[in-house]
């Protein structure tokens, strides 16, 4: 597990007299494809353990601690996850080699939780093509909603588009008068999220009067928010990952200025973001929040959360509390392992992606309360339910 470039956890066979407990019945209606045996099914994942996007490593570290937990318990019916977790540095060609070679070679059942949308759009045609189930990715990208063209791919958090119009919404409620400016990654994650944007302030086109982009590799943002700012922008949308928002976040209280900044919500961690930049320097961003906040009291007792903070302690007691990826990773492995329960012994990639796709008022413990999870071959939406929140310099509270 110490190693970036490859993690894997390595599984034992189980005991045979828990094969044995299982019904009869059950024994022959077993299907299987490949990456799966009697004892173990085989996920593959390629993630920015290093380069410009590290931070978000921590949601493959958590994904598998959580499998790990569920391995300890004896795995999803009677099988063990074996997750292979590779280092992709946030590079497309690198993560399209790596997938190939964790298909091809390694024969792994399905891909889970690859980060970003221009890696994900990368390796979409490959593993389409292949007909290999790519679940719940790490990637706002709307086209990762539909299954028009891709029907093996499908996303997990609300869309970017959707995210993007919601702040709109809101920005034209509470300051109808706002003069936005968009500082946005120069790649198809920003694109779609300043698209979005743009369609929610349809009709009041002028509101968005500056725009700055930037490359994921850049070293800092510095001249793009210091135009931003000379531009006359009060309201400033941070579409980045969480590298540039906290560099974003120091230059602006840098600056002496004082937008009212919303933030994208990938990036709206607190351990991963708003600490590198400075609690007291981001106080007052805004973000969609979609999924509950540990450090906050009113989730300290929470029923749902108690599983949560019991497997904090056992299975990552070197992990911040604070840093929402950890519980991220958690939410994803639930949300992987429900689909893998409703398999049954039906485990070929045609019924793992019909179980993505049936999952029918699943209640996710880590999302907000009111959010039920619905998908069907129609509908590859995942999570949908969104609430504005601000932070107050320890947590987030709702708007």
């Amino acid at each position: 597990m110490s190693q970036l470039n490859r993690r894997s956890i390595v599984l034992a066979p189980l005991a045979a007299a828990a094969a044995a407990a299982l019904p009869s019945a059950a024994f022959a209606q077993k299907k299987y494809g490949p990456g799966v045996t009697d004892t173990e099914i085989k996920i593959g994942q390629t993630i920015a353990y290093s380069g410009p996007a590290s931070a978000y490593g921590q949601i493959g570290r958590a994904e598998a601690a959580y499998f790990k937990f569920l391995n300890d318990k004896g795995g999803i019916n009677g099988r063990k996850i074996n997750f292979i977790s590779i280092d992709d540095g946030f590079s497309p060609p690198k993560a399209v080699e790596m997938t190939r070679k964790l298909v091809e070679q390694d024969e792994v059942a399905l891909m889970f939780g690859m980060l970003g949308t221009a890696l994900n759009t990368a390796t979409r045609p490959y593993l389409n093509q292949k007909k290999v189930p790519q679940l719940f990715i790490a990637a706002g990208s709307a086209t990762f909603a539909s299954g028009d063209k891709f029907p093996w791919t499908i996303g997990w958090q609300p869309t970017l588009q959707i995210e993007a119009a919601f702040y709109a919404k809101s920005i034209l409620t509470s300051h109808p008068g706002a003069k936005i400016g968009v500082l946005y990654q120069d790649d198809d994650f920003g694109k779609e999220l300043l698209a979005g944007l743009k369609e929610g302030v349809a009709g009041k086109d002028s509101a968005i009067i500056a725009t700055e982009s930037f490359q994921a590799t850049d070293p800092t943002v510095d001249s793009q928010l210091i135009t931003l700012k000379g531009k006359g922008v009060d309201t400033l949308m941070l579409f980045t990952y969480a590298k540039q928002a906290a560099q974003a976040i120091r230059k602006i209280a840098e600056l002496g200025w004082k937008p009212d900044t919303y933030l994208h919500l990938g990036s709206a961690s607190v351990g991963a973001t708003l600490m590198p930049a400075g609690l007291d320097k981001s106080v007052g961003i805004k973000t969609a929040g979609f999924i509950k906040d540990t450090t906050d009291p009113q989730w300290a007792n929470d029923a749902e959360l108690a599983p949560f903070f019991d497997w904090m302690k056992k299975y990552m007691p070197d992990a911040k509390l604070e840093d929402s990826l950890n519980l991220a990773g958690w939410a994803y492995g639930q949300t992987i392992a429900q689909v893998l329960r409703q398999c049954g012994d039906d485990l070929t990639r045609e019924n793992i992606m019909r179980q993505a796709l049936s999952l029918k008022n699943w209640r996710n413990p880590a999302l907000l309360p009111g959010s039920l999870i619905n998908t069907s071959p129609t509908d590859y939406r995942v999570i949908e339910y969104m609430k504005l929140q601000r932070f107050n310099g320890r947590i987030w509270e709702p708007v």
